[in-house]
């Protein structure tokens, strides 16, 4: 009996001494983190605050994304979560599964939770904490954990963009950093007028602005060259005003279904649609189509050059504002943002006194539809509403006006955000008659400084317009977007106190695997150090 029993303890305690083996052998072989200086990680913008405690998050095929249970029962949390779930699975081949928790996570996962209450982060700051065990990402706002997200993404290597899946591994350093933004508006206007882009051209477009962390789109919809959104109370804008582009394209619009698209999918990127109809000048698309919008009477020739100025609405007939109320109003249902852009540059045939009376005139038209009134810096004329915005682009009187009223500047200085200005005399693409702009150039300004008069308090933003008078594809406009637009939105977020073209450059460079895994067409200047990114370890 006694040998049976023997027998029998041995046979139980085998299965037991085999599995305390292979766990030990396990724990013996299982890498131990990468020592890694998250203060070496190349992000743009720069943070605004970044403390390293070097060592590394490991993503594994077993790491989940855990969101926050929402109190108020919605799922935005849980979209975010798929977001970012969408973004790591090709590269990696992990499943990273979403779940909701009311409790952080166990270790090896990444967390998402909001904290309101932090007046410093305000509406789009976050605070990511990253340990061998746990990535944290707390903001007040699913707007600012979004923000958050690509920064996770960038402290991933670049490889992460790839749409294969690649060895790895997928190491985030180790640290805190605590973030938000130096201006609330931070955008980007691309012109779909002068040539027309579609609707995929414009989500990709969207999806490279939010991986800089910019929130505003400004669509340009008019233009002498072509009208680009449906009208339905005007038809012929788009059915014969959106027939043709500069060069005699075949242009084409965006009916109001695929603009509402377009919307929604900023929308879930945190990105504000700010729509564009350019008037009382710039509009030849529309004088084209409408003989009744002309003070002769007569339709205009359609037009398919690049000159500017020579165009005007009839500012004196009743028509013209039954005209302006149902675009405004159309476009405004449209657009869930609280602004409308209407333009005003470069009226040269519209009588002063008829310009002023007319900015006038169409500021109350959209205010009475709800929205806020955006122009170029010219509409400093006319009588502004607190509440309109004034876009300064070339005339620092405008933008010194513009304060003396009590509103609001869009910094655009064509001289350093102009997006279509040629890098140097050699550029194939896009113009020079405001400069040649360098990437040093555009990133060595602060808006805060740039027109006398005009301090950061009179400033809501930064916005860098691309006119697409010599562009006709995607390939091109990244080309001229690209890397500018990435140092133009580091202005926008990052203190001006620690902004350096120095280390800007170095970090800029490292972008370079980044822009290649992401296949952006950019400008590779010869003034930055381009190399793979480095991987920050100690």
């Amino acid at each position: 009996m006694a040998s049976a029993m023997r027998n029998y303890q041995r046979t139980a305690l085998f299965p037991a001494l085999i599995f305390f083996f292979l766990m030990a052998m396990i724990s013996c072989t299982s890498e131990p983190p990468t020592p890694k200086d998250l203060s070496k990680e190349n992000l743009i913008p720069k943070p605004v605050s970044l403390t390293a405690t070097g060592s590394s998050f490991r993503l594994t095929e077993n790491t989940g994304i855990y969101v926050q249970t929402p109190s108020d029962g919605s799922n935005e949390l849980t979209q975010l979560g798929q977001y970012l779930a969408d973004l790591l699975k090709p590269a990696t081949g992990f499943p990273l599964p979403v779940n909701a928790t009311r409790e952080a996570p166990s270790a090896g996962n990444i967390y998402l939770a909001l904290s309101a209450g932090d007046a410093e982060l305000g509406e789009e700051g976050y605070e990511l904490e990253v340990t061998e065990s746990l990535v944290k990402l707390s903001a007040n706002t699913p707007a600012g954990l979004f923000r958050g997200l690509q920064t996770i993404r960038q402290l991933l290597p670049p490889a992460i963009e790839s749409k294969k899946v690649q060895p790895g591994p997928w190491e985030i350093a180790s640290g805190a950093i605590r973030d938000y933004p130096a201006y609330v508006h931070r955008g980007a206007m691309l012109d779909v007028s002068r040539h027309f882009f579609g609707v995929d051209d414009v989500k990709r477009y969207i999806d490279l602005l939010a991986f800089y962390k910019l929130n505003v789109l400004h669509l340009h919809l008019s233009d002498d060259q072509g009208w680009r959104i449906e009208i339905k109370s005007w038809p012929n804008l788009t059915a014969h005003g959106g027939s043709t582009e500069v060069g005699g394209g075949e242009g084409g619009y965006y009916t109001q279904e695929q603009y509402a698209d377009i919307v929604q999918y900023a929308q879930a990127r945190y990105i504000t649609l700010i729509p564009e109809i350019d008037m009382p000048g710039h509009t030849n698309a529309a004088l084209a189509s409408y003989a009744v919008l002309n003070c002769d009477g007569k339709a205009t020739e359609l037009y398919t050059g690049i000159e500017v100025g020579f165009s005007t609405l009839c500012t004196d007939k009743d028509t013209t504002y039954k005209f302006i109320d149902d675009v405004i109003r159309e476009l405004s249902a449209l657009t869930p943002g609280p602004y409308i852009h209407i333009g005003g540059d470069e009226s040269h045939v519209t009588r002063k006194d008829d310009y002023i009376y007319f900015i006038n005139k169409v500021q109350d038209i959209v205010r009475s539809h709800g929205k806020q009134m955006i122009g170029w810096d010219e509409i400093t004329l006319a009588s502004l509403n607190p509440g309109s915005v004034a876009q300064f682009w070339a005339n620092a009187d405008n933008a010194k006006a513009a304060v003396e009223q009590g509103v609001k500047l869009i910094m655009s200085p064509a001289k350093k955000t102009y997006l279509d200005m040629q890098y140097d005399s050699t550029t194939a693409l896009g113009l020079h008659w405001a400069a040649y702009v360098e990437v040093d150039s555009a990133y060595i300004w602060d808006p805060a400084t740039y027109v006398k008069g005009v301090s950061k308090e009179n400033i809501l933003g930064v916005e860098s317009p691309l006119w697409t008078e010599t562009i006709t594809n995607m390939d091109e406009i990244e080309y001229m977007a690209f890397p500018r637009l990435a140092g133009h939105a580091e202005i926008g977020w990052t203190p001006a106190a620690e902004r350096n073209w120095e280390e800007y450059k170095v970090r800029l460079g490292r972008h370079e695997a980044r822009f290649n895994a992401m296949r952006v067409a950019f400008y590779p200047s010869p003034l930055i150090p381009w190399e793979e990114e480095a991987s920050g370890d100690q």
